[in-house]
């Protein structure tokens, strides 16, 4: 007669795999990596942005979380995440951090995070971002 539980095997859970490029390289080359991955306009514009972001700060620092590039100082500045129309910069405490170029134009609704999207062919303000990743920073430095 069944007990309604489910035997050890029916609830194991099995856990889940870390990507083998992951294992021992270094966050720089796993960006690289990830950039060579994208041999379309995604590749590029991700490559563009990640230069102007370390030209920021000589303290930025690049890891990889969650499966995407993360630039930090003093904690996270911001993450670059790749979907099939747009190259996302997601900025940690976005939220905070002042805006007067208003380049923040997705996960504008949230109380701590805020977004750009790159769609392609999107022109870079390189000045306007460098500007707002050096008070992302500033924010950090609190």
């Amino acid at each position: 007669m069944p007990t309604g539980k489910k035997s050890a095997a029916e609830t194991t859970r099995r856990p889940k795999k870390t990507p083998t490029r992951d294992l021992g390289k270094p966050p720089s080359e796993l960006i690289d990596q990830r950039i060579a991955e994208l041999a379309d306009w995604r590749g590029a514009l991700l490559a563009a942005l990640r230069g102007i972001i370390l030209t920021a700060d000589p303290e930025i620092t690049e890891e990889w979380k969650w499966n995407v590039p993360v630039w930090s100082c003093n904690g996270i500045i911001c993450t670059g995440e790749t979907y099939k129309k747009a190259v996302k910069l997601t900025f940690a405490k976005g939220a905070a951090v002042p805006d007067s170029k208003h380049m923040f134009n997705s996960s504008l609704e949230g109380n701590t995070r805020r977004a750009i999207d790159f769609p392609e062919g999107a022109e870079i303000d390189a000045k306007a971002l460098v500007v707002l990743v050096r008070a992302a920073i500033r924010v950090n430095n609190k």
